[in-house]
């Protein structure tokens, strides 16, 4: 398999199941309407592990655009290499949120809320404020970042085959602590392709796709992918 169809499948995967979960606890008469915030971190960080298992050995499963610049910007990632993988990540996402949407095909017509149906898709804010929104995607993003390149430094020891499973950990860690006020996107792929599979999907009810707030989910985790990684790279070299 090529590092094109890696990432592809890895973003697919990462949106079925992260996306997926969401649309259990949302979505009219699902067995896991109204778990609750803690079942969906849960949700995407097994997501995380799992797309990361899976591609890993592939493409390195960048499964995200903040991930791959932020790498190129510190000389880990070819930036030639940089629009094919950024493509393949919102091919990915796209198709894993038409997955999703099949998965849960009865329950969008019984479901009345058009914003929980948006909600599945992608995501939005708890108050909206756009400067204060775009301050939280940079942070949770460039946590990410600094995490990831953490758990995978040589010098710590700590990962080998654990690496996807603590980079999952990463994940639920920062939906916990910071996904309160955006619900922490911090992946423009995770963000902008499933926000069109929610435009142009037959969804009964659906209303906005919210394209006002959308750039938010996209430039912030640029900017905190970036800055996460020239942090790491200022701190330890």
């Amino acid at each position: 398999m090529s590092p094109f169809l890696g990432e592809v499948l890895g973003t697919a995967i990462l949106i079925l199941l992260g996306d997926g979960v969401v649309a259990n606890v949302l979505l009219n008469r699902s067995k896991g309407q109204n778990s609750g915030w803690i079942v969906i971190t849960t949700g995407w960080a097994l997501a995380v592990a799992v797309a990361v298992y899976v591609t890993g050995h592939v493409s390195g499963a960048h499964l995200n655009p903040a991930v791959t610049l932020g790498l190129a910007a510190i000389g880990q990632f070819d930036w030639a290499q940089v629009p094919s993988y950024i493509i393949a990540q919102l091919i990915g996402a796209f198709l894993g949120a038409v997955l999703v949407y099949l998965t849960y095909l009865p329950h969008w017509g019984i479901t009345d809320d058009p914003e929980l149906k948006l909600a599945v898709f992608s995501t939005g804010p708890a108050v909206r404020s756009p400067g204060a929104n775009l301050v939280t995607e940079i942070i949770g993003t460039a946590m990410l970042v600094l995490g990831i390149l953490g758990i995978g430094h040589p010098a710590n020891n700590l990962a080998g085959g654990l690496a996807p499973l603590l980079v999952g950990f990463l994940v639920w860690a920062i939906g916990l602590s910071l996904g309160g006020p955006t619900g922490y996107a911090i992946n423009p792929a995770r963000d902008l392709g499933p926000r069109i599979a929610h435009a142009v999907l037959p969804i009964p009810g659906k209303g906005s796709s919210d394209w006002g707030y959308a750039w938010i989910p996209v430039v912030g985790p640029v900017i905190g992918g970036i800055l996460g990684a020239l942090l790491f790279k200022g701190l330890f070299g």
